[in-house]
């Protein structure tokens, strides 16, 4: 072999060395490179404080995200997020919302979240009995609830809830419902106002064909009622089959919540004779039936009482009085006297205790506490 085809071999073996070794420093490099990806994909974020959310708005961009994470204090790598999205098919499909960062969260994770839309839930219950004034003041104080409805009255509010000239009282679902920082009142009110229709009709479907009932109305007006009344819940049938019976008869409800709910404003906290004599449409001492509307939010529960009343022949019922929301039901006039009479017994009782106990109190205080102060 002549020295030129011997030179020429050399440097071919060294070219094919060099190629080799330049291939064994690639793939290094590139195996080194994805253990840090995985490392960077599954590892937790830095810099989360516990409680912290993000919010992703509308027309936010991947980068735009990423922004907003390092302005939270959260320290990221642009090149490793977007490589991470796009093997996730997050890039391009980042929901809006508000996420919850959780002290050991991975990018993995957030992103996954965010391609999910699995977004920060928050909850508002609207409870038994409540009326409407009671529920548009827990609305009014529900964040980070948008208010929409807030300055609307109730004719108004009805209207931008789809449903027209309703009556509002009655017309929402107790129930405890979730929705998200892109929520508003309306939003809540509409899915507690569905709930209500496909519960009201449920009820009326299924209830008992004797009712003096004439309207899945009045099955809602009466529900209302009951749940006012009731202070031990097992008891809601026995109070339903008692007004039902009073319906069946020249009887008048003769119900306290509905003269209360017919003060408004003017009710102080306490009913007294001169309110009981006092005729408005909802006073039940003064007139026949059933009032113009509900006077109260009824549960489920109320709602399955009313249509399925206990049998009975009890037309009057008073609390007990012993702190247990229980009730004495009774059939004629003179064992409901009995049974008031033992009320107030229980009742004047209790107030002389505690009117002891508060004096026992004032005694005991120092002296410098039980003078009044000067004007």
């Amino acid at each position: 072999m002549s020295a030129a085809r011997k030179k020429k071999s050399r440097l071919g073996v060294l070219a094919l060395l060099f190629l080799a070794l330049i291939a064994v420093a690639v793939g290094a490099f590139g195996f080194l490179a994805y253990q840090r990806y995985l490392g960077f994909a599954d590892a937790p974020m830095t810099g989360i404080d516990d409680g912290e959310t993000l919010i992703v708005a509308s027309g936010d961009s991947l980068p735009k995200v990423l922004r907003k994470l390092r302005a939270l204090g959260i320290e990221t790598r642009d090149f490793e997020w977007r490589a991470l999205a796009k093997q996730m098919g997050t890039a391009g499909r980042i929901q809006i919302g508000e996420y919850a960062l959780q002290p050991g969260m991975s990018p993995r994770e957030l992103l996954a979240h965010m391609r999910d839309g699995k977004v920060v839930s928050y909850r508002f219950t609207i409870v038994e009995g409540w009326n409407i004034r009671d529920l548009r003041a827990a609305l009014a104080k529900a964040t980070p609830l948008k208010q929409e409805g807030a300055q609307l009255d109730d004719a108004a509010l009805m209207r931008a809830l789809g449903l027209g000239a309703q009556h509002p009282e009655g017309r929402f679902l107790p129930e405890t419902y979730l929705y998200t920082r892109e929520d508003s009142d309306l939003d809540v009110l509409k899915r507690a106002a569905t709930a209500m229709e496909k519960t009201l009709a449920e009820a009326w479907a299924g209830r008992d064909k004797d009712l003096p009932l004439q309207t899945p109305y009045e099955l809602l007006t009466l529900a209302s009622i009951v749940e006012k009344e009731t202070g031990a819940p097992e008891e809601r049938p026995q109070i339903a089959g008692v007004f039902v019976r009073r319906l069946n008869t020249p009887m008048r409800l003769e119900t306290d919540p509905t003269v209360i709910y017919g003060m408004g404003s003017a009710y102080s906290g306490n009913i007294r004779r001169r309110d009981l004599d006092t005729d408005t449409p909802y006073n039940t001492y003064t007139r026949d039936g059933l009032p113009p509307t509900p006077i109260s939010m009824p549960g489920r529960a109320a709602l399955q009482a009313t249509a399925h009343p206990a049998p009975g022949d009890a037309i009057f019922f008073v609390a007990i009085g012993d702190g247990s929301g229980r009730h004495v039901f009774t059939k004629t006039y003179g064992e409901h006297k009995t049974a008031v009479a033992e009320y107030l017994k229980r009742y004047r009782t209790q107030r002389a205790d505690e009117q002891r106990a508060a004096g026992q109190q004032a005694v005991e205080k120092p002296a410098v506490e039980q003078q009044a102060p000067t004007q």
